[in-house]
């Protein structure tokens, strides 16, 4: 029987060189080749098959995978592409492995980022980013009122989308900061839905995702606890699985 095929953005991602998502990002710019090839997108590969980035051989020689909590100070962009954004988070952790963050944090924003070379997470992550709770806390530019804490609370519709974001969890902590918990990641979701109500966002803190809690200085990361994965790893375990189980009925 032959040995199992698989395709080119999982071995990559497999290989803790990127996510899937940016693997293809990478076939489809033409800079990955099999065998010499540039191959099409899902193209499947064999054990005995070479696999090059930029012209660099990529091995599946992972053992141990690194889980940080990363510290994203504002002006700190979240791309591993470090050929076009001076200021981007890879250069600045400058960590003695391969990384790469698991979602985005925008450039204005600063707060609680996670990074990897287990591609693997990074996809269990990002299928169920509409399913775990990311804590912000925001300050505005003018006081809150009841009926903005109300309506941000009860969903904004965003024109451009043409969609109203989910229900979320809002708490207004003082005059002008108020705390939001979000199940879905829309890109600039609380500045959108800020700007819908007519408030401009001054700071924007992301202080956790799912069960992983923002407790290292501007600029700092460490390792995930063996505790805190596990944890993380039943999460979303348990997300793929009401996932699944919603796919079924529909």
């Amino acid at each position: 029987m032959p040995e199992e095929l698989k395709r080119i953005n999982k071995f990559l991602s497999e290989a803790g060189y990127c996510s899937r998502r940016e693997a293809d990002k990478l076939i489809d710019a033409g800079r990955v080749t099999i065998n010499g090839v540039v191959p099409e997108m899902g193209t499947k590969i064999g054990p005995n098959d070479e696999v090059h980035v930029d012209g660099t051989l990529i091995k599946n020689t992972k053992n141990n995978f690194v889980y940080l909590a990363f510290n994203k100070p504002v002006g700190i962009v979240c791309t591993t592409d470090t050929r076009v954004e001076k200021d981007n988070i890879i250069d600045f952790i400058n960590y003695p492995k391969r990384i790469f963050p698991i979602g985005r944090l925008d450039k204005p924003s600063e707060g609680l980022i996670l990074l990897t070379d287990d591609g693997d997470i990074v996809n269990k992550i990002l299928r169920a980013s509409n399913n775990h709770e990311k804590e912000y806390i925001v300050t505005v530019d003018k006081p809150i009122s009841q009926t903005f804490i109300t309506r941000m609370s009860g969903g904004i519709y965003l024109e451009d989308l043409k969609q109203t974001t989910k229900k979320c969890k809002v708490e207004k902590l003082n005059k002008f900061t108020f705390k939001i918990v979000l199940t879905q990641g829309l890109n600039r979701q609380i500045r959108r839905m800020c700007d819908y109500l007519n408030y401009e966002v001054i700071t924007l803190k992301r202080v956790r995702i799912m069960n992983i809690v923002l407790d290292v200085p501007i600029g700092q990361y460490r390792e995930l606890s063996p505790h805190e994965f596990k944890q993380l790893s039943d999460l979303l375990e348990h997300s793929q699985k009401v996932h699944q189980s919603n796919s079924k009925k529909s």
